[in-house]
């Protein structure tokens, strides 16, 4: 469906009609733009707090109950318990990072949050305490990552100084799994940077099914690249730390995979090839076989290989694509039983959607089918798959249920908004948090045929106590190219369409990436309107959720169509009659700010303000795995890296255009060298701009300058557009 400019006024005119005029906003002009900012900001933060989250949800083994984290309580509730009779299995003398039960359910192994040591952006160490029955939580191990029970329930694995150990639950002894681990060279049990970034794991070894092995991966990161960034944490306040970060093009660790016998303590190096390339996903099959993914440097082949327990491996799976095969997870191959497993990939149906293979077989068949994509598999037995997918809308999200054969489909949870689930063993029962743009998270308990039995929490009516949030506006717009791109809109309360309002674009816009969702979500962006701003965001070409064709074309030559795109947005707001085209502005965070900055140095004075947050400047600066996917390899496409990065055109910039760019210190993922860059290419070539560094702050700034940088950003808009 499209949009001409008199249809999307109609929307407009209609939007104004449900949500009434109102003169709120006289006595908040008046304010300074630090005083609005402050109480914008207050709103957002309160609306978020008010959405509270069931933190910790655990399945129980037996398919009836579940455990979730109250305070620090571990509590256990029956799925189908309405009346809430908890009962408490362990109250801890400390808040709660994690938990896991042992496989009996007997013990529990928790994580003292206060202990809490940041690696890089997504791991820690913490202090590890066992409880056992009834018996009161101990502390048994200091500093440690990646911990988990043996499948015997025997012992625990878990990584420390670069080395993988075992710790004997009976006993209390350690033994050491392997002893060459070094910072900053070899790697054992743990993920490197770039695997912990891009292929979103960091415990990189998995036990046997009868707890007797455990396969375990080796980084050699020696010959990788060192970066040096600031220190982490206010405590390490002027401290720099180095770490091994391959950028594109750059040298990667050399991964092995290896087999540990816990009866003798000997060690079997696998055969996982040769060459550039990565291994990664560790994993063993329902018959006690293991088996491993394998992709080419170039992420354009991507295999399935398994060990059968002769030794003899065999490649049982594979997918290539002349441009790049999606990122594989763990998820991408789900076994059901010994022989049969699920795949989940685009390459086939130009849509993300299951297959049913075998091992003895290769492929049986579709499970699913259409101009549509699986978002995730939820759960899988031998006869039925349950699976989360766009199916009613690219902007929405909900649960089915399909045989293995693709028959006897059905929807489980309602068509519009977006679900997260959470299924019970056996998927008997499941719990279910939906929202939608107009709706915070309602989190409910549902039997396996969806039907809901209990409302653990109801959001609406504490998210409308703390605030007043604008409604996201949903429209489609086609661009001079004739792309037809999804998109949102917020208006001001007291929005007239005899006045012209300034607008701020927000985006993110990076491959595979979606910002126009039917779902519940607040920022800064939303306190905008309160004070007679237009906020829109579009996904433009490379984004996801609309096929492959849709998302690919993008490939080898990032921030030429995105950029394209985004200018194409700001022209047509800026040909509403209730729009002041020369007060337009654009945002983004990550690849957000690497489009934030492409817009403004290329618009031709077609923004007023920019903001750039941890912007890229050049993808020859960004990592190998993310980058390399997505733009190939620097030396096979040096116009594609050069040609769209923001530092090599910096001379550009308008007169016109005000630029903040916003930068954390101790950022490991897109490192303050791109800031550094960017600002001396301005500064050489003569152009104005501002920017604010957060000392000792990370790519996301949480959560100790969370509020301070979207304060910073109301006020750099309030002034400047």
């Amino acid at each position: 469906m499209q949009h001409t400019r008199s249809r999307l006024l109609e929307a407009v005119l209609c939007a104004v009609a449900a949500i009434g005029v109102s003169c709120s906003t006289s006595m908040q002009l008046q304010k300074t733009a630090a005083d609005k900012s402050r109480d914008a900001y207050a709103d957002i933060a309160a609306m978020n707090a008010a959405n509270r989250k069931i933190t910790g949800i655990r399945p129980a083994a037996d398919g009836q109950h579940y455990t979730f984290i109250s305070g620090n309580s571990i509590v256990c509730r029956a799925y189908d318990d309405t009346s809430h009779t908890d009962k408490v299995l362990l109250k801890a003398p400390f808040p709660c990072a994690g938990y896991t039960f042992s496989p009996d359910g007997k013990s529990i192994l928790l994580l003292d949050a206060e202990s809490v040591q940041p690696i890089y952006r997504h791991s820690y160490s913490a202090d590890a305490w066992f409880a056992a029955e009834d018996r009161a939580p101990h502390k048994i191990l200091d500093g440690v990552r990646d911990i988990s029970f043996s499948p015997d329930g025997e012992r625990l694995a878990y990584a420390k100084d670069n080395n993988l150990w075992l710790y004997d639950i009976s006993t209390g002894n350690t033994v050491a799994v392997t002893t060459d681990g070094e910072q900053n060279k070899i790697i054992n049990g743990t993920s490197d940077w770039v695997y912990e970034e891009e292929f979103a794991f960091t415990r990189a070894y998995a036990f046997s099914p009868d707890g007797r092995h455990i396969a375990y991966l080796r980084f050699d990161e020696s010959e990788v690249p060192t970066a040096v960034v600031a220190a982490l944490g206010k405590e390490n306040g002027g401290r720099t730390r180095t770490f091994k970060y391959p950028r594109a093009g750059e040298r990667n660790s050399t991964v092995t995979l290896h087999l540990y016998d816990i009866a003798s303590g000997s060690t079997e190096r696998i055969d996982t090839g040769s060459g550039d390339q990565y291994i990664f996903n560790t994993a063993w099959t329902p018959g006690g076989e293991l088996y491993f993914y394998r992709e080419n440097r170039r992420q354009n082949h991507f295999e399935v290989v398994l060990r059968h327990s002769s030794g003899e491996l065999q490649t049982i799976y594979e997918e290539r694509s002349p441009l790049y095969v999606e990122r594989p997870d763990a998820s991408t191959v789900t076994f059901v039983d010994a022989d049969r497993f699920i795949v989940r990939e685009e390459t086939t149906a130009g849509y993300m959607h299951l297959w049913l293979h075998s091992v003895s077989q290769g492929r049986l068949g579709a499970i699913t089918s259409g101009e549509w994509d699986v978002a995730a598999l939820t759960a899988a037995d031998g006869e039925e798959v349950f699976y989360i997918s766009t199916e009613d809308s690219p902007l929405r999200r909900s649960l089915w249920r399909v045989n293995l054969d693709g028959s006897g489909k059905e929807r489980l949870t309602p068509a519009e908004g977006w679900v997260s689930i959470n299924p019970s063993a056996g998927m008997r029962y499941f719990v279910c948090t939906h929202s939608s743009a107009t709706t915070p998270d309602i989190v409910t308990v549902c039997r396996r045929d969806g039907t809901p039995i209990d409302t653990l929490t109801d959001n609406r009516a504490k998210v409308a106590a703390a605030g007043n949030r604008p409604v996201r506006h949903f429209f489609t717009f086609t661009t001079e190219r004739g792309d037809t791109l999804n998109a949102w809109m917020l208006l001001p309360e007291d929005f007239d369409p005899s006045k012209r309002y300034p607008v701020l674009l927000t985006q993110y816009s990076g491959p595979g990436s979606q910002q126009v969702a039917d779902r519940w979500s607040t920022d800064w962006e939303d306190a905008l309107p309160q004070y007679g701003y237009i906020v829109v965001c579009a996904d433009g070409r490379g984004t996801g959720w609309r096929g492959e064709a849709f998302k690919k074309q993008t490939y080898g030559r990032l921030g030429a169509l995105e950029v394209e795109d985004q200018l194409s947005l700001a022209r047509y707001m800026a040909s509403q009659r209730w729009v002041d085209g020369k007060r337009i502005g654009i945002y983004g965070w990550s690849y957000g700010g690497f489009m934030a900055l492409g817009c403004a140095l290329r618009g031709e004075g077609l923004f007023k303000a920019a903001i750039a947050v941890a912007p890229v400047a050049s993808w020859r600066r960004y990592d190998s795995i993310y980058t390399e996917t997505y733009n190939g390899l620097p030396q096979d496409n040096p116009s594609g890296y050069d040609d769209n990065s923001p530092e090599n055109f910096a001379e550009l910039l308008h007169k016109r255009t005000r630029m903040l760019i916003i930068h954390g210190t101790a950022d490991d993922n897109v490192h303050p060298s791109n800031t550094q860059a960017m600002t001396d290419a301005l500064t050489r070539a003569g152009k104005k701009f501002e920017v604010k560094l957060y000392p000792n702050q990370n790519h996301s700034m949480m959560p100790d300058c969370t509020g301070d940088v979207r304060r910073t950003m109301i006020s750099f808009v309030l002034e400047n557009l």
